[in-house]
């Protein structure tokens, strides 16, 4: 599976990732051409630049067009009518009902009515479908990304001045882990906020790659604190052990019943919880007390956190985010006599039967759980043999 990471910590925008994935190999002439069928009467221009000695690629869009104000039908039909194949046309339709979506949730209109200005225009357009495309181009199987830097301060736009990060950009990266900093500017446009929120299927740290080409595509400004720079990392993922980003979520509760916390497990891991433990402790006044700790992902922290609140007695929460390390996991199918069973098993050899597997079948067939694993487990060795 060939990956892009995306490190946004100068954060992201349209032309910075057309930019770097230029200049981790996609091939710009191919690119250059399929713009043009999108008969915008742009032209496009890639060229070396340096952002505080860093060597990057700047991409920029040239047109007369005037602005113009267009609504997701029309960009709809644009982008269906170039010359692209079908995953870049998926892609950038993705990305752009992904912004009209937080556009409209913004500014508290229907979809169908929202007015798309900055990224209706031209330079927009091209951004995101060219995007798309050179991720095509590229054979891009995966994307994933950092945590993104949102940076400060306030920005010019069509509503007027605004807060960093604008309303959209802020709704497109809810549930993602975001930051501040840097000087005070808008390091992510709701354009790059968009292309993430619709392609990217993880955030959090580089995950395990054989690394083939980087690139780093070069932002509008030079600030002289650090180098406004997107940068790339592609490469084919390797078996080694995943490191990913996790939220932990704890709470030490000394007044509930065993059966409401047991109760708040469950409905804990049905809101997509990784893990949850319940560990005895001793609490403060000698009184006995439960440290309630959940695993998350960081999209999932906050429904969990509203479960936490409503199914227990708990006032309170500690959050902090950690690193997990994950092994790469397949999953294999063996016969026993009383059945299928599914084994989850690692490239280094360990393995387990799938638990509610030989739950069902014990049940059904009244036998001991442990005599179906233990089948299980002889199923597979042999199997391996």
């Amino acid at each position: 599976m060939k990956i892009c990471y995306f490190d946004a910590f100068s954060g992201i925008s349209g032309d910075m990732i057309v930019g770097a994935l230029v200049d981790a190999g996609a091939d710009w002439s191919a690119l250059e051409e399929s713009l043009r069928s999108l008969n915008l009467g742009a032209s496009f221009q890639i060229e070396k630049t340096k952002r505080k000695g860093i060597g990057a690629s700047k991409f920029s869009v040239k047109y007369s067009e005037q602005k113009r104000h267009r609504h997701l039908p029309h960009i709809e039909r644009i982008i269906l009518a170039g010359e692209f194949p079908d995953r870049v046309q998926q892609n950038a339709l993705a990305v752009f009902r992904k912004l009209g979506e937080a556009e409209a949730k913004s500014h508290d209109v229907a979809l169908e009515k929202v007015h798309f200005h900055e990224v209706g225009a031209v330079d927009s357009i091209c951004d995101i479908v060219g995007a798309c495309a050179a991720l095509d181009l590229l054979g891009i199987d995966e994307v994933r990304a950092s945590r993104v830097n949102l940076g400060s301060g306030t920005v010019n736009t069509e509503h007027g001045v605004l807060p960093v990060p604008a309303p959209a950009t802020a709704e497109l990266l809810k549930d993602r882990p975001v930051y501040s900093a840097g000087p005070e500017a808008e390091l992510t446009t709701p354009t790059g906020a968009a292309f993430l929120s619709a392609l990217a299927v993880d955030f959090g740290p580089l995950p395990p790659l054989r690394v083939a080409a980087q690139g780093f595509g070069a932002g509008e400004k030079d600030f002289a604190s650090h180098a406004n720079v997107l940068r790339v990392l592609i490469g084919e993922k390797t078996s080694v052990s995943e490191a990913t980003s996790v939220s932990v979520i704890e709470a030490n509760i000394d007044d509930s019943t065993p059966q409401i916390l047991g109760y708040a497990m469950e409905r804990l891991f049905e809101s997509g919880a990784l893990d949850v433990t319940l560990t005895p402790i001793q609490m403060k006044k000698n009184r006995p007390g439960t440290l309630l700790t959940v695993l998350a992902r960081p999209e999932t922290v906050e429904p969990l956190v509203a479960v936490l609140f409503a199914e227990t007695t708990t006032l309170g929460l500690r959050m902090y985010q950690a690193e997990r390390r994950v092994q790469e996991r397949s999953i294999a199918e063996v016969e026993t006599s009383y059945g299928r069973v599914r084994i989850k098993h690692s490239p280094t050899g360990a393995f387990a039967p799938e638990y509610e597997d030989c739950r069902r079948i014990a049940w059904a067939k009244g036998i001991p759980l442990r005599t179906v694993i233990a089948e299980a487990e002889s199923a597979f060795r042999k199997s391996r043999s």
